[in-house]
């Protein structure tokens, strides 16, 4: 049946005029080099019930922007692996404690301190404990930081957040004046839900293991691409309904039905379906975010409002720069994870909502709180891109690093060990332990710098000449002897580390090569910057890794390995356009 109007479909008229000032906004603020979400969380502002009112489906725009959400997390899901998962587990069961413990504890403290109940302190804990998952994480699949030490920590805390959300919100009903009382039965209804949450966890992700990739391959085999696209929007939905019969967020299950995913052959097929989905719906909720803001109690307390923002960017943002250090991270990725982790979190208007409804705390409490909170989700987008031009953060925590405990650069040096010759090697990964092994077979001397703490330990103990330094520092280049170095190569994970660390090169030692490994060609252009070119290369995986491409099929094709390398070359050419 065919609709005659919209006036049976009110949403479709606000979608339009959502789409046409988000898109303004967006295009605005991208011209001015800004974020473009901070551009969306303009124009909800704008178009907010608090501001023009332009919108009044709140609740179906709500819907949209959940499911954006969980599309969100699901194609970050895809990115990562369960590998990569128990590679940053550590991050997850540690850092992210760290950061939740020491962030509830000082806002507990200080409630407590102003004369508030015990049980709103304990709520106003648990709200400023959770970062914003869809802002985060979407500004570093952006910048291509999820690899990056500062990512990894990041995404693990994320991750533990939104484990912890589950006993948080158990919590809250038994902090009110109504509660019971009944401490044991409360500590009890947690630990169930939590063996619940765990049980249908593991479940899921049993589940979405053994059988996804059979259907998946089944699907391929008899539909076409949109049949697909429907099979693996079913398997993210539905691995988000699993685990919210938990208890825990929609948002949550499919991430871990996207890792799930990840590690079946049909991983990248389905990133690539599933991206302009979401990306359509990821920017109606940042636009529903903005809708929230209610810029009456900005001017009716202008002091609080900004205290609170302060709270939550500098106070909070250093306590998760704490949690990095402990984590023996440099000052360099510790001010960059407390940076991403200064912000309100989504959860934390569901945890309000709890509190008010239980009678934990009053409206009049969190309407400062929640537009304080509203206008750093605002800025980090901001700041997060800001930050790895700012030094002064990681100067000022600095000294902390001599507490960290692992072999530096600069004991070289102590020992009186100065190389010379020698190839100085950024990052100790894959690649990296390739390349070193080759050096070491030719009897080329080289030195690694590492910003892994666990890696250089294991490293150390097997007497390798792998040191902890952040190579962005002019102080660690000068400890490795740069000027008196053959070779430098990148091979970090990281883009504006290569940036800094090339340009920093530049400065010390024009003269010595740099080899610089990226993901993407277009990256080349920033690298080689204006300065000198001649001794600088630039290795961009898509780029080579498709000359090798080229190169074995046209092998299999049956042309000579000679003149199948020398096509591949010469089509690598036309495309760079060299």
């Amino acid at each position: 049946m065919f609709l005659a109007s919209t006036d049976a479909i009110p949403l479709f008229d606000e979608l339009a005029i959502i789409a046409a000032i988000a898109t303004l906004f967006a295009v605005v603020l991208a011209r001015l080099r800004l974020p473009a979400v901070a551009g969306l969380l303009l124009a909800g502002a704008l178009l907010g019930p608090h501001a023009i009112g332009a919108v009044h489906s709140q609740e179906a725009i709500d819907i949209l922007a959940e499911i954006g959400v969980v599309l969100l997390l699901f194609t970050i899901g895809l990115e990562f692996s369960l590998a990569r998962l128990r590679h940053i587990f550590r991050q997850v069961a540690v850092g992210g404690i760290l950061q939740l413990g020491l962030t509830f504890g000082a806002t507990f403290g200080v409630a407590v301190a102003l004369g508030r109940p015990t049980g709103e302190a304990t709520l106003l804990g648990f709200v400023f404990g959770l970062s914003s998952t869809a802002i985060v994480l979407r500004g570093l699949a952006e910048r291509r930081e999820l690899d990056a030490p500062h990512g990894r920590f990041i995404v693990g805390t994320l991750i533990l957040q939104d484990l912890a959300v589950v006993p948080m919100v158990l919590v809250i009903p038994l902090l009110g004046p109504d509660a019971t009382g009944d401490s044991a039965a409360g500590v009890g209804a947690v630990f169930l839900a939590l063996g619940k949450a765990a049980l249908v966890v593991t479940a899921a992700l049993g589940v979405a293991r053994l059988i996804v990739p059979r259907i998946l391959g089944w699907v391929d085999e008899s539909g076409g691409r949109d049949v697909f696209l429907l099979a693996v929007l079913a398997v993210c939905v539905g691995t988000a309904f699993l685990t919210s019969l938990a208890g825990l967020s929609l948002a949550l299950g499919a991430f871990l039905g996207g890792m799930v995913l990840a590690e079946s052959p049909y991983g990248h097929r389905a990133l690539g379906d599933v991206l302009p989905l979401r990306d359509l719906f990821v920017s109606l909720f940042f636009v529903s975010l903005g809708m929230l803001f209610d810029v009456r109690v900005l001017l009716e307390s202008p002091l609080q409002v900004a205290l609170l923002l302060v709270a939550f960017m500098l106070g909070k943002g250093f306590l998760a720069t704490l949690a990095a250090m402990v984590m023996r991270f440099p000052s360099r990725v510790a001010w960059l994870a407390g940076v991403g982790l200064a912000q309100f979190g989504e959860f934390g208007f569901v945890l309000a909502k709890l509190g008010q409804e239980a009678h934990v705390v009053s409206p009049e409490t969190m309407r400062p709180v929640l537009a304080a909170g509203i206008l750093s989700m605002f800025l980090t987008p901001l700041l997060v891109r800001l930050a790895p031009h700012v030094t002064a953060g990681e100067r000022l925590l600095a000294p902390l690093e001599r507490l960290i405990g692992v072999r530096a650069i600069d004991t070289a040096d102590a020992a009186g060990d100065h190389p010379r010759d020698h190839v100085i090697i950024v990052g100790f990964g894959l690649a990296a332990r390739m390349l070193a092994g080759a050096l070491r077979e030719r009897g080329i001397p080289y030195l690694v710098l590492e910003l892994d703490a666990e890696r250089v330990r294991t490293a150390a103990d097997t007497g390798q000449p792998v040191f902890y330094a952040d190579a962005t520092s002019p102080e660690a280049m000068g400890h490795a002897h740069l000027e008196r170095a053959r070779a430098m190569v990148l091979l970090i994970s990281d883009p504006n580390a290569s940036q800094r660390i090339v340009d920093c090169a530049r400065h010390l030692a024009p003269s010595v090569p740099i080899f610089v490994r990226t993901k993407y060609w277009r990256d080349r252009v920033a690298l080689l910057g204006h300065g000198p070119t001649h001794a600088i290369s630039v290795v961009a995986e898509e780029l080579e890794g498709g000359v090798v491409v080229a190169d074995r099929v046209l092998q299999t094709l049956g042309v000579s390995a000679p003149e199948a390398r020398e096509a591949a070359a010469r089509a690598m050419r036309d495309v760079i356009g060299e």
